[in-house]
């Protein structure tokens, strides 16, 4: 859109402002324009699903009356178009009525009782026997093609988009009913629904670089929480055996399709369990998420190519979920790439270098390989899998695993090439707990801004004892793009990180 294009919207709108603004004052002058006494007793979706099969000559003989509101998002004189939280349903209005509400706007939230009756096309409607303007709407409501395409209009405005836009309703029902049936999950499974500290002392439990504020009554730093799983355990260690939290997470990082600075998980975690009693947990319950919220374990999602086609991807969730190592996933998908390779320090090095990954000198080889895996392999797992084994030097919060003390009982869940969840056997002996903690210290003092601090109290709560425990975090944000076909992280969260609007507006002129 041209400037002068740009100017000429811009004077139509206003001049549409100031015309409502008029009709506002006036409702003004004849009393209370924002009346609060009407009260509807149906909705559309209740009235389609009830009515919605019957004929006009049932419905006529039944004589039902109704009283329903929302907002009015079409106008075609005698039949107008009302949208409330669940759908649209007509309503008729006579050429009196047609006169007595002209005033009306689109936009407008309006009460209306009335008959309920068909029309011969065979679509419900309302008869205006009674109506009343709520509330008066002084912004018109955007064009249907630019408001539903408008894809930073629609993150930064997202009541506008809710409005416009039935898939966006769509894909905030699905995420609510994602979160519904998770939590029906856990408590089926006798876990405990807990709360834990947003601000915290010391940020925990995720190699993150953290959001850091300041409390003015105690004068001390804080911190936005990075991740819940510290303070989770310490539950188990009092005595709560199964917990969970559907927590929302702050990282100060970039932003990306994938990542917003604030995101929202779900970390529980089980005594008595070890990881692969959570990857059978996951697995069952990832199946019922989406057989309830789907209707069927196979999730459908359109991937753009480089190239820039399109093509529809399956993701079976019915089918048993398979389980790599990390090394056997690089092995898999780098053929020429031998394990005798990997197990190298130098020549894995040699590898990375030559993958174009900067290795640092503090890196040990197990680094190494997970940032060969994350270079090669990531992206290629597109059916559901679990990465399994993963070295300790990138897991300081995982158990060892007996077998081989290299590697831990930790893995992660890819669905479509996007890391999903992160699960683990937990590391409850107190001592080797402190040592790796000291580990992260060193890797912090050497300018890892991600490594984690030392925390004191949580090595004091080992010390008491926690019992063999298993914990997981699995991202609702990305399980819910998943899921709806969404193709941003944006796209799920309701009012996601932005850059300031005059920002915004300043950099794309600098840019032209």
């Amino acid at each position: 859109m041209t400037e002068h294009t740009q100017n000429a919207a811009q004077h139509e709108d206003n001049k549409l402002i100031a015309e409502r603004r008029a009709k506002l004052a006036n409702l003004r002058e004849q009393g209370n324009a924002f009346p609060n006494d009407f009260r509807r007793d149906a909705t559309a979706a209740e009235l389609q699903e009830k009515y919605g099969d019957k004929t006009k000559e049932e419905l006529e003989s039944m004589g039902i009356q109704v009283a329903i509101a929302g907002r009015m998002m079409l106008d075609r004189k005698a039949f107008k178009v009302v949208q409330d939280m669940t759908g649209r349903i007509q309503i008729y209005a006579s050429k009196d009525v047609q006169k007595d509400t002209k005033h009306w706007d689109l936009g407008d939230i309006v009460g209306v009782r009335g008959t309920l009756s068909k029309s011969g096309k065979g679509d419900l409607y309302v008869t205006m026997d009674e109506y009343v303007l709520l509330t008066k709407s002084l912004r018109p409501l955007p064009e249907k093609h630019k408001g539903l395409t408008d894809t930073e209009a629609r993150y930064r405005h997202r009541y506008v988009d809710l409005m416009m836009n039935e898939d966006s309703r769509r894909v905030f029902f699905a995420r609510s009913k994602i979160i519904n049936v998770m939590r029906q999950y856990f408590t089926e499974r006798d876990f405990m629904e807990v709360e834990t500290p947003m601000l915290q002392v010391i940020p925990g439990g995720a190699t993150a670089r953290p959001f850091i504020t300041h409390h003015n009554a105690l004068d001390i730093d804080m911190y936005l929480r990075i991740a819940p799983e510290l303070f989770l355990k310490r539950l188990v260690v009092g005595g709560f055996e199964r917990v969970f939290e559907i927590n929302r997470n702050f990282r100060n990082e970039g932003l990306s399709t994938r990542h917003n600075p604030e995101f929202t998980m779900v970390e529980f975690y089980q005594a008595f369990a070890d990881y692969n009693d959570l990857m059978d947990l996951t697995e069952n319950m990832l199946r019922r998420i989406t057989e309830e919220v789907l209707g069927n374990p196979t999730v459908t999602n359109t991937r753009v190519l480089k190239d820039g086609t399109e093509e529809t991807v399956e993701y079976d969730f019915g089918k048993p979920f398979e389980r790599l190592t990390v090394v056997d996933a690089i092995l898999r998908h780098n053929p020429e790439v031998t394990r005798e390779q990997l197990a190298d320090k130098a020549q894995a090095t040699d590898l990375a270098k030559q993958l174009g990954i900067q290795v640092k000198d503090i890196w040990g080889l197990g680094k190494i390989q997970v940032e060969i895996f994350e270079e090669t392999a990531e992206h290629r797992l597109m059916q559901p899998t679990f990465i399994i084994d993963y070295p300790k030097e990138v897991s300081p919060l995982a158990r060892c695993k007996d077998s081989d003390p290299f590697v831990t009982e930790r893995f992660e869940l890819f669905v479509g090439g996007r890391e999903i969840a992160n699960g683990f056997s937990e590391l409850n002996d107190a001592e080797d707990q402190a040592e790796r903690f000291r580990a992260q210290v060193a890797e912090k003092d050497a300018g890892d801004d991600e490594a984690m601090f030392y925390d004191e109290d949580y090595v004091m709560a080992l010390e008491y004892g926690l019992p063999p425990t298993a914990g997981e975090g699995i991202g609702i944000d990305r399980l819910a793009m998943l899921l709806t076909d969404s193709p941003s992280i944006r796209d799920v969260i309701l009012f996601p990180a932005m850059r300031p609007e005059h920002k915004a507006a300043q950099e794309s002129s600098d840019d032209a």
